[in-house]
């Protein structure tokens, strides 16, 4: 049987990678475990359980539910997401 469902409401941190403020994306990415490393076209490899995963200037970094940390693309995270004071 196939069944709608939807994602509980949950908050989570993410920072978006500008290409300016690595030292905020590493002191980020620094909270959870230090999988991650910069590559050499200034962007940000983050190994995850999944394989490694690219973050490139413009995409966010969203820190997970168990402080896994991945990246997502600026259209999918202003469809996904909505900030919260």
């Amino acid at each position: 049987m196939i069944r709608k469902i939807q994602n509980k409401v949950t908050q989570k941190e993410a920072i978006q990678w500008n290409g300016s403020n690595s030292v905020e994306v590493e002191e980020f990415l620094e909270q959870g475990s230090k999988h991650y490393e910069i590559g050499d076209n200034n962007d940000f490899i983050i190994h995850t359980l999944e394989g490694n995963m690219i973050a490139n200037v413009n995409d966010w970094i969203i820190k997970g539910l168990n402080a896994e940390f991945y990246p997502c693309k600026p259209d999918i995270f202003e469809k996904s997401y909505e900030f919260v004071d």
